[in-house]
């Protein structure tokens, strides 16, 4: 069996233009060759929809379903229900013909129904965005061997990545009831160890070394079945798109009580998304071939192998992090941006992940969501998280304005930003996942 690729087709074309302006404008996130979707409340609204991007614009799919034909009615008709999960669960075939006849609705080239399309239209400016899907299961893996490498020499210098590194890909279950677009992120407490080396017994506190992580999040589509493991070459046929996504990390308190176990309280109060999913489909011109392993590391054993998933089984996503301070927000300074890093330095694709999740027998159902875990890259400005860039707090991170950081203060605003580019394609972009950090209250150490 091999690992099918969405195929590459007219969607994609990158001399398409839209009849919606503002998406053939450049930089423009959602032209007409992305077409990603969420769940929104139009103005004055509460009850949500299911949308798809379309430049600075929302298109209600539910609205105009009657004027779809065959599978892809089908697929439109799911998007009538107040989650995506829905349309996620329907056959990917009928996800791509849903694709081919929203590209023709809103092609410039084409009249028919234009002015029933454009009466489904809402300005993205007065829309209400909510998390996209229904999330019953969350996965957050360790795909990055830079950041896997960067992080064990922080947490352990003598031995900062573990043998088992290279041979399986790591991953821990998160909270699921912990995912949602978050406008604020509050300073979680927990017990930390303010100074271990001397012997301190642990206190209840806030945390003090609040941190971000440059993720990206794929979700599962088509549910695979209880006891059937899915194989490489077909996992792609269970991923639906991709957002991004921002594992909050208190970094005291994962390392205090992250040994035997691994990652608990220090994780589990928030992990941001964004409202987008960027769908497979729309991500086909920029698959690529898996990381190359370093000459003596071991090949994938046979469960986590396919040619195929090695050829193209990886994606060029460049994702990036910006910081604004509260003081920086006041005077009206441009966010720093703190990393610019690229998905297809992963150590392992996200068919290995799926295979490997499904290997013991467990199964995966729709709308479950999978986190690559930080994406970093070899160099200090491609590091996905304060922990990296300021070496654990040892070398503060400068601000324009001259304050500094070792971790997250409250205040702060940390905005994830995602896109692909490549020559002779269409640059699309994955949206915003942007949160601010409120602080602990009245919370106090004992």
């Amino acid at each position: 069996m091999t690992a099918p690729c969405p195929p590459i087709d007219a969607t994609h074309d990158p001399d398409l233009r839209s009849w919606v302006d503002s998406a053939n404008a450049p930089g423009c996130d959602f032209p007409i060759q992305n077409l990603p979707f969420t769940r929104f409340s139009p103005d004055g609204e509460t009850a949500p929809r299911i949308g798809v991007g379309i430049g600075d614009a929302v298109l209600d799919v539910g609205a105009v379903a009657h004027l779809f034909e065959g599978p892809a009615r089908d697929a439109a008709s799911a998007c009538g229900a107040p989650w995506l999960n829905a349309l996620m669960a329907v056959d990917p075939a009928a996800q791509q013909a849903l694709r081919a006849q929203l590209s023709a609705l809103l092609d410039a080239r084409q009249a028919r129904h234009r002015a029933a399309v454009a009466a489904a239209l809402h300005p993205l400016a007065r829309a209400r965005l909510h998390a996209p899907a229904r999330i019953g299961g969350y996965t957050d893996f360790f795909a990055s061997i830079h950041h896997a490498t960067n992080a064990g020499s922080l947490f352990r210098p003598d031995a900062p990545l573990l043998p088992n590194y290279k041979y399986v890909p790591v991953a821990y279950n998160g909270r699921a009831n912990s995912v949602g677009v978050h406008a604020e992120v509050t300073r979680p407490c927990g017990q930390v160890r303010p100074q271990p080396q001397a012997g301190e017994a642990p206190v209840y506190a806030p945390s003090d070394r609040l941190d971000y992580e440059v993720e990206l999040g794929a979700y599962i589509g088509r549910a695979s079945s209880a006891g059937q493991p899915v194989p490489v070459g077909d996992a792609w046929n269970h991923v639906f798109g991709f957002s991004l996504l921002n594992d909050w990390s208190a970094r005291d308190i994962q390392a205090w009580e992250y040994q035997p176990l691994g990652p608990f309280l220090g994780k589990s109060f928030a992990t941001g998304v964004s409202p987008w999913i960027v769908t497979a489909q729309a991500l086909a011109p920029f698959r690529t071939g898996a990381a190359a392993r370093p000459a003596g590391d071991p090949a994938p054993l046979p469960h986590l192998h396919d040619p195929r998933d090695q050829q193209s089984g990886g994606i060029d996503i460049t994702l990036e992090a910006h910081l604004r301070s509260a003081r920086m927000i006041a005077e009206g300074l441009p966010a720093l941006r703190l990393s610019q890093a690229n998905t297809r330095t992963l150590y392992w694709t996200v068919a290995q992940m799926v295979a490997h999740h499904t290997s013991n027998g467990s199964w995966l159902d729709t709308g479950d969501l999978l986190g690559s875990g930080t994406v970093s890259g070899p160099e200090a400005g491609s590091w996905g998280s304060l922990l990296e860039l300021t070496r654990g707090g040892a070398q503060p991170l400068a601000l324009p304005n001259g304050e500094t950081r070792r971790f997250l203060a409250d205040g702060d605003e940390i905005t994830l930003t995602g896109h692909c580019s490549a020559p002779g394609r269409a640059r699309i972009g994955f949206g915003e996942c942007r949160a601010r950090v409120r602080g602990a209250g009245d919370v106090t150490r004992n």
